[in-house]
């Protein structure tokens, strides 16, 4: 019977049981695809990410319990924590992903991310109005990028207390739902919701930050942003905005190595 080594990291997190959890498995090639979706479906986390060497750097692919993702920051942090941990890797490390390369490079037991920046797009009349009917209180502004709607509330303690409506919000799927406020402590913060792809609420999340980033940005008049996701288990990001890319500081720790053994 095949097995595998996979590990379970805590992203952007400082110590065990908080961030947002990943599987990582470092392969020599990919399996086939429905045995990667049965792994991250087995799993039950946001994400497992994948990945294999490509040259001087790595291809990475991200699956949800449901169905691959085209982007993931989160599970992206985990790969590099591992590869430096248990690979001995120590220059900058590169990702080939459906949504371009992502860089990681390590900062004194961090990791900054060098994502791709996604700039907000406009939200069409009738999703405006179809939000409007679903949150409360509404929302100050809303927008969208290629894979999620975004919603500003008017403060902190509106994200925070907000309960969802599950079944609404999957109803918008494939697109998930961030909801964001200007912060108390932090220059803003967020929650998100992806029910359509087996994740209710995601507790730390890198991909949204670069549409957020650019965002709040621009509101608030300066590209260096500290940001909260304030989830039952939460995350700390250091986000910068640097021109097309946005910049994310975290830190990981392993909880969990493992062998998985796979059907003959």
């Amino acid at each position: 019977m095949p097995t595998l080594i996979m590990y379970q990291v805590d992203a952007f997190a400082d110590r065990a049981f908080q961030g947002n959890p990943a599987a990582v498995l470092i392969l020599t090639d990919w399996l086939a695809d429905d045995v990667m979706q049965s792994i991250a479906n087995e799993n039950n986390l946001a994400e497992t990410a994948f990945a294999r060497p490509n040259g001087k750097g790595w291809d990475l692919r991200w699956f949800t319990p449901v169905h691959e993702v085209d982007f993931c920051g989160h599970a992206t942090l985990a790969i590099a924590h591992v590869l430096a941990s248990q690979h001995n890797v120590t220059d900058d490390m590169a990702f080939a992903t459906r949504v371009g390369k992502l860089r990681v490079s390590q900062q004194q037991g961090a990791y900054q991310l060098d994502l791709p920046c996604f700039a907000p797009q406009p939200v069409d009349g009738e999703t405006m109005t179809a939000l409007h009917q679903m949150l409360s209180p509404h929302p100050v502004a809303g927008f969208r990028n290629f894979e999620n709607l975004f919603v500003e509330l008017a403060d902190e303690q509106s994200v925070r207390s907000f309960v969802p409506d599950l079944l609404r919000i999957g109803a918008f799927h494939p697109l998930g739902l961030v909801i964001t406020a200007r912060g108390q402590t932090h220059d803003f913060v967020s929650r998100y919701f992806v029910p359509g792809a087996g994740i209710p609420e995601d507790p730390v999340t890198g991909s949204i930050h670069a549409t957020l980033v650019p965002y709040w940005a621009e509101k608030l008049r300066k590209t260096h942003l500290s940001a909260f996701q304030c989830s039952q288990r939460g995350g700390h990001l250091l986000c910068d905005l640097a021109g097309d890319r946005v910049l994310i500081l975290g830190r990981a720790k392993t909880f969990m190595k493992a062998e998985i053994y796979l059907p003959e």
